[in-house]
């Protein structure tokens, strides 16, 4: 049976919506206690929900300066548009296993309607590095805050804690590092030789590279292109992408006072918001491979909470309110993808 783009994205719908329902029925809490703590968030799940769109129209103005980089006639891909892929994207990203199994695979697809598919797959891993890339550096910010408040006595430290944060820290850096060589030489082609060393996938592997050789080159040679001669676009792509993992530090600002939790000080309780995003987003991406990084943001939660001497009771409310959150803009991501195509 020949698949059509149109059977794939209704197969990524069908997944996602399959993926919601399982979620709706595996909380570790009952629906009364769900119900209670949304009931506790009240009013507060509109700015919750919202700060959620401006962290997409963020990313999406990202993806938009590196899709839009190259001038051509017909080409330019519309506001709308990238922000539609941008929601739809990351709902099929947190609804099915492997990060990006869905979500990039889909905005390939789609956006190679527009700009065909050699320049749609340079764009969308061009985006992919940019965003992983400014996770690593907020990820370092995010130590940096955490040894601050260590000296200042906002924050518990012992020598396990301190050598895992020196550890993390270095690992970090190196991959930063990692990812400019990857901007100077292409990413494409590595990443189809990193399946050669998949049990099982060599010889297919192997056909795929060979098969798609010339193509793979292109895209390197594109995304090469973007960092060699178009750095402004480049690091203001990073700079943007970056800035979005604070304003969603806010979420949490949100949520901690509501809680009426930690220092009086909003500025603390801000800098308190980015440490623990910082451990909950590196913990959610160790264990990628989970739905939704089930466990793996809770455990974040979890630990830098517990980090800040701050009560267990508000990391269990941050873990369910979030996970409202994340359903919620994951069905509107799931009706996104079937709105008519609007350049």
């Amino acid at each position: 049976m020949k698949w059509n783009k149109k059977k794939v994205t209704n197969l990524f719908f069908i997944i996602g919506l399959a993926a919601v329902v399982v979620m709706l029925f595996t909380f570790d809490v009952s629906f009364a206690e769900l119900w209670e703590h949304i009931c506790k968030a009240g009013w507060w799940l509109v700015p919750i929900l919202g700060i959620w769109l401006v962290i997409y129209a963020m990313n999406a103005w990202a993806w938009g300066m590196i899709t839009n980089n190259v001038k051509e006639k017909g080409q330019h891909i519309g506001a709308w548009r990238m922000l539609k892929l941008t929601i739809s994207g990351y709902a099929l990203n947190y609804s099915t296993p492997v990060a990006g199994l869905g979500g990039e695979p889909y905005r390939i697809m789609e956006l190679s309607k527009d700009i065909g598919n050699q320049r749609a797959t340079s764009s969308v891993l061009s985006y992919v590095m940019t965003h992983i890339l400014a996770h690593f550096m907020f990820w370092i910010a995010g130590i940096v805050i955490f040894v601050v408040m260590v000296l200042t006595g906002l924050a518990e430290c012992n020598v396990a804690i301190g050598i895992l944060t020196a550890v993390t820290a270095l690992v970090i850096g190196g991959l930063v590092y990692l990812f400019f060589r990857g901007y100077n030489g292409g990413i494409a082609m590595r990443l189809a030789k990193c399946v050669l060393f998949v049990p099982g996938l060599k010889r297919w592997g192997l056909r795929l590279i060979a098969r798609h050789h010339k193509a793979l080159e292109r895209v390197d040679n594109q995304i090469a292109m973007l960092h060699a001669q178009d750095k402004r676009t480049l690091y203001g792509g990073i700079s943007v992408e970056f800035l979005s993992r604070f304003v969603q530090s806010l979420e949490i600002l949100f949520m901690m006072m509501l809680f009426d939790a930690g220092s009086s000080s909003v500025i603390i309780l801000y800098l308190q918001s980015v440490f623990i995003l910082t451990v909950a987003t590196i913990m959610s991406n160790l264990l990628g491979f989970l739905p939704m990084q089930l466990g793996g943001q809770e455990g974040g939660f979890v630990l830098g909470i517990s980090l800040l001497g701050l009560s267990p009771a508000l990391g269990i409310f941050i873990c369910i309110i979030c996970r409202v959150r994340e359903i919620a803009w994951i069905v509107i991501g799931l009706i996104l993808m079937k709105l008519k195509n609007k350049n």
